[in-house]
């Protein structure tokens, strides 16, 4: 297939996630992994599998077209699932009905409960199984008998049991109750979402439908109210015992569990500059403070954390030697420069976690144990995952020499003569129709990572080429990895159709360290910009291919603020943009994550507006495509709206692509690959380019 079949193919294959291997579970002997993976890179249906581990034989555990009417698609399949601690049950959603597979025969049931069902999980006694319905917190013994509910809703903006928008859109906290060992108790989250104020989505292409009433904490507005309860399984009604913590200091619950030593929890204040760490009494709800962390601009949430190995040490991180650093008991098992981004597992006392280096293009797996101290896991450079239980590590590998995810499973379980086994789980994935060829660069004084991209048919007696910078620059993700991600595709495709792409992480994104990150407190635009600018400048000093007379700039959500500034700050250096979703007016964006980086914005007013291009489309003077869907409820379509009615208002011409019930990211295959091949035109058009 040509090059130009690209789009079609990102589209269709969801780019290019179909097929692969995700979500491991390992059992407590390590001999079994289960998993989700659908059967072919455009099949969208995913089924649970399991491994088995010593033979390496996989074992179809549940296929979504099985257990659903033949009329009727599954879209999306499995998409979750949740395991007891042996793993002799497993539950999930089909459709909003719950259903549970017995692992050690394959039996599939569907338990009739209220309905629609979230966020099913068993408890580790394998015994029963709680889920979130109705604003309800539920629970149901595995057999199907005593559905009831343990905590109900007491207002018709409460819910039990789930996590609120921003948790889960901006601190990575994805569910709302925690099981307690013995499965007698939970602990439950109640989110009261009466003082967030109510926004409305409509959907103009189809007047006959009422808008959709939406709970938004925009920046500087109230938040739900979030408390957490103790709530026994066999307990009568109105028996739930609230946790004692002080919610007007520490507004945010960042994170929650209950392991061997009891129920514990992590909170923020609202300023987001003090975190504690709080072990909690399950038959009073007082709480003993384990660990605190202060700074002046924010305190990183780190995925994973808090954790206690089986001895009860805390694992947590400290910000030392401009190092985000691994603590153990409070005492640093990892080296300055070693940038600990997540932990995965806590196995025992194991500690299995993500870091980089010297080099923030690769992330690899590293495994910290009181007896073997700690050990690097993954070999070849890329972006390393994976998960640990029993003596077994999945270990995922994305590198820059091979298409997709490589899972590999490793046996070690620390005998005196270490015999290792390794066994692979295969990946569907699709191959793509083209060949990346990125080459990473360290440009300017303070060695921005780049990746520049080149059409493979160019030649340097081709003549110099236009630029395209496709950027994200923000401090949710790196962009420029030793690792082939869908991104790659799409910069590599662009190249083909003619263009120099360069790709800048410059100060704010992660994994270069504390200091390199918080460089944008209060200014998500100056440094962000002014590192494109060094890189696009240093990176022509190299390649005289560049040519800067004809300089473009495309992104995507921060990416998409990006590339709008870009425009309106230099247009001597940006000759066109393209906007997708972008945050135009940042008071207009959500709590946790903008107060995080520009504070609160009744304390903070001029950062707001330093940072807010809607205050400066009066400068616009470059060709400018804006790109929003028309059904965004994380960026919504009010930003792109008000941008353009100010442009619109100061007489600078520009264009707007509304996405007719489309989300935040493009989701229907003719809109996702059509809208690549309009963005190319209007490049085209935009710099002057032959067709």
């Amino acid at each position: 297939m040509p090059a130009d079949e690209l789009p079609h193919q990102l589209a269709r294959t969801r780019r290019f996630s179909l097929g692969t291997p995700s979500r491991f579970t390992v059992s407590p002997d390590g001999d079994t992994v289960f998993f989700l993976r659908s059967r072919a890179g455009q099949d969208p249906v995913s089924c649970l599998w399991a491994l088995d581990v010593p033979t390496g034989k996989e074992r179809l555990l549940a296929d979504p077209r099985r257990l659903t009417d033949p009329q009727q698609e599954p879209s999306g399949g499995i998409v979750d699932y949740a395991a007891d601690d042996a793993c002799t049950v497993l539950a999930f959603t089909l459709g909003g009905r719950l259903w549970t597979v017995r692992t050690a025969d394959g039996e599939l049931r569907r338990l009739p409960v209220v309905e629609p069902v979230a966020d099913p999980r068993p408890d580790p006694t394998g015994e029963r199984i709680a889920y979130a319905g109705g604003g309800a917190l539920r629970v149901v013994e595995a057999d199907g008998s005593r559905d009831r509910t343990l905590a109900a809703p007491d207002g018709p903006e409460v819910c039990f049991g789930r996590a609120e928008q921003v948790a889960a859109e901006s601190m990575g906290r994805h569910r709302g109750y925690w099981w307690a060992p013995d499965g007698r108790r939970l602990l439950v989250a109640r989110v009261d979402s009466t003082p967030v104020q109510r926004w409305y989505l409509s959907d103009p292409s189809d007047p006959a439908r009422p808008p959709s009433a939406i709970r938004y904490p925009a920046a500087g507005t109230a938040n739900a109210d979030v408390s957490l309860w103790i709530a026994p399984v066999d307990g009568p009604p109105g028996s739930l015992i609230r946790v004692a913590w002080d919610t007007a200091a520490f507004e945010y619950l960042t994170a929650a569990g209950w392991d061997g030593h009891g129920p514990f929890a992590a909170v923020q204040s609202r300023d987001q500059r003090h975190v504690q760490v709080c072990g909690i009494e399950p038959g009073t709800g007082a709480i003993t403070v384990l660990a605190e962390q202060r700074d002046d601009a924010w305190v990183q949430l780190v995925p994973g954390l808090p954790a206690r190995t089986g001895s009860g040490a805390l694992v947590s991180t400290a910000d030392r030697e401009d190092t985000r650093r691994l603590l153990v008991a409070g005492r640093p098992v990892t080296p300055p420069g070693l940038q600990v981004g997540a932990v995965l597992a806590v196995d025992g006392h194991r500690v299995l976690f993500t870091a980089s280096g010297d080099d923030p293009a690769e992330t690899h797996l590293w495994s910290h144990d009181p007896q073997r101290g700690l050990r690097r896991l993954s070999g070849e450079p890329g972006v390393h995952g994976g998960t640990c239980r029993g003596g077994t590590t999945v270990v995922t590998t994305r590198s820059a020499n091979r298409h997709g995810v490589r899972t590999t499973v490793h046996v070690d379980r620390g005998e005196p003569q270490p015999r290792t086994r390794t066994a692979e789980i295969v990946s569907h994935a699709e191959l793509p129709v083209l060949e990346p060829r990125p080459e990473l660069l360290r440009l300017g004084p303070r060695a921005v990572r780049a990746a520049l991209f080149l059409p493979s048919w160019h030649r340097p007696d081709d003549g110099p080429l236009p630029v395209l910078v496709d950027s994200y620059g923000g401090p949710a993700l790196r962009k420029v990895n030793a690792a082939r991600t869908w991104s790659t595709y799409v910069s590599q495709w662009f190249a083909e159709q003619g263009f120099a792409v360069l790709a800048v992480d410059g100060r704010g994104t992660p994994g270069r360290g504390p200091a390199w990150e918080r460089a944008i407190h209060l200014d998500i635009a100056g440094p962000v910009l002014e590192d494109q600018v060094q890189g696009l400048t240093e990176a022509a000093a190299l390649r005289p291919q560049l040519d800067l007379t004809r300089v473009a700039v495309r992104g995507w959500s921060f990416g998409g603020f990006l590339a709008a500034l870009a425009v309106l700050r230099r247009p001597d250096v940006f000759h066109a943009a393209i906007a997708g979703a972008p945050v135009t007016d940042q008071r207009l964006y959500d709590t946790h994550w903008r107060e995080r980086h520009l504070g609160h914005p009744d304390r903070y007013p001029q950062a707001y507006d330093r940072c807010s291009p809607v205050l400066e489309a009066a400068t616009l003077s470059r060709p400018l495509l804006l790109v929003h869907g028309l059904a965004d409820d994380n960026v919504i379509p009010a930003h792109t709206l008000r941008f353009s009615a100010a442009l619109l208002a100061a007489g600078r011409p520009h264009e707007v692509l509304p996405l007719p019930r489309t989300a935040h990211t493009p989701s229907d295959p003719t809109v996702a690959a059509n809208l690549l091949t309009h963005e190319r035109d209007f490049l085209r058009r935009a710099l002057r380019l032959p067709g």
